[in-house]
């Protein structure tokens, strides 16, 4: 009898447990300079289409949750061990990725774009980067694609857009490739007039939300997406912070 007593005070303990972390916030990840997606205002708060996007999807989903801004290439490793609930960081679903964190459907198209200092007419595409040094961010997919091309002098990397973008303006760099929203920000904003986005995109890459394996989240979260889409939150959110209609 005391054995048994024993063991339903511990079952008890056990649910008790597992209702307390039911009920703990999420811990969602988004990277530190991502504009438009994520970056800090001049107030220091953390702003951008991801923080907006992500505060209406818990909304709908009734979930409450704490922002972990970090270093990109620290949101897949978090989501794998489990540190992280959920990454939303202007994540591009790739096939590697796919193995070893699940995604959301995709909420943003995009690509690559390449970006060179203003009076540079010797770089229009990704064949005149032969022989060139090329800038880009650590732990990205555009760091793979610039690698992959093989014939740039060397391929510099960075934690983050501000050292990337800056050793292009200096001269450290011949260009940029990097994610089109970010390239065409900085382009119109800090960049303007030093800086000019050539070539076609490449690469078209969907961006979508990251999650552990086997989370029990992404249903609940494609749901809430489609319910922004389809009552007009998301197409608000969209021209706030890119300017322009979704592509439908």
């Amino acid at each position: 009898m005391k054995r048994i007593i024993a063991l339903l005070a511990f079952g008890c303990m056990l649910f008790a447990s597992a209702a307390f972390a039911a009920d703990k916030p999420l811990v969602v990840a988004h990277d530190t300079n991502f504009k438009p997606l994520e970056f800090r205002d001049q107030t220091g708060k953390y702003v951008g289409f991801d923080i907006d996007l992500w505060d209406a999807i818990a909304k709908k989903m009734g979930v409450a949750y704490t922002f972990q801004p970090m270093n990109f290439n620290g949101v897949v490793p978090g989501l794998q061990t489990g540190q992280l609930d959920v990454g939303i960081a202007g994540m591009s679903i790739t096939p590697e990725r796919m193995k070893v964190i699940d995604f959301s459907d995709p909420y943003y198209n995009s690509g690559l774009q390449i970006l060179v200092r203003a009076d540079d007419a010797s770089i229009t595409k990704l064949e005149d980067l032969a022989g060139k040094v090329i800038s880009t961010k650590l732990g990205t997919s555009s760091e793979n694609f610039a690698k992959s091309f093989g014939k740039a002098k060397e391929v510099k990397l960075y934690p983050n857009n501000d050292s990337m973008f800056m050793e292009l303006v200096t001269g450290g760099a011949d260009a940029v490739i990097f994610d089109l929203p970010i390239v065409q920000d900085f382009a119109n904003t800090v960049g303007k007039g030093k800086v000019k986005p050539v070539g076609p995109v490449y690469e078209g890459q969907p961006y979508g939300i990251g999650f552990p394996k086997g989370s029990p989240l992404v249903e609940k979260v494609n749901a809430a997406l489609k319910a922004l889409k389809d009552d007009g939150t998301y197409e608000t959110l969209y021209v706030k912070w890119f300017g322009a209609m979704p592509e439908k």
